[in-house]
């Protein structure tokens, strides 16, 4: 259909407001869906599919992940999962940006007791000061029985939390270690 200027200015002008020149466009017979799909296409046409599972809460939503060359290029819902059915709830749809997030901490920084200043330090420094701490605090405080006699082999000096984003694997290791070191405050906040 010849459309004329003056027609589209019309029609163009009709609505106030946001969105209004897609809602016009739109009325006109203009249709984004090829647009849409060849972009999704492209986007992952070349990439390697991986089905993973969503990392926040315990429902294990299926997701696929898509990699190029090892790098993830997008994380989606998987279809075939009779949990979710292909969809994620906002924090699961977010996943791609846990990896892909350019604020992500991707250094160990440390400042030192009563400094005002991070520095950066090797990963391997901080892992066993870490464990040098934990092994100082657990020594120091740690009570094989109480007064009663009662054996209860505990530290209540320590307290540890979790994060939504660590996966059952890894909670269930975390939770060996520290019921080991007698830990017993331990606790895992889902939004974060």
């Amino acid at each position: 259909m010849p459309l004329s200027r003056r027609e589209f200015l019309r029609v163009s002008a009709a609505g106030v407001g946001p969105g209004t020149a897609l809602g016009s466009l739109l009325s006109l017979g203009a249709s984004l869906a090829p647009a849409s799909a060849r972009a999704q296409q492209l986007r992952i046409r070349d990439a390697k599919a991986t089905p993973s599972v969503c990392p926040y809460c315990a429902v294990g939503c299926a997701t696929i992940v898509h990699t190029i060359g090892g790098e993830i290029v997008n994380i989606e819902g998987d279809p075939r999962s009779p949990h979710n059915e292909g969809t994620l709830c906002p924090k699961g749809a977010a996943t791609y940006q846990l990896h892909k997030n350019p604020n992500r901490a991707t250094r160990v920084l440390h400042r030192k007791p009563g400094g005002s200043d991070w520095e950066e330090v090797e990963l391997e420094w901080a892992m066993d000061r870490v464990a040098e701490l934990i092994k100082k605090t657990r020594d120091e405080t740690f009570v094989e029985r109480l007064q009663n006699g009662k054996v209860v082999n505990q530290t209540t000096a320590i307290f540890a939390l979790g994060g939504a984003t660590l996966d059952n694997e890894w909670n269930h290791m975390q939770q060996k270690l520290l019921r080991g070191l007698g830990i017993v405050a331990i606790e895992n906040q889902a939004r974060i």
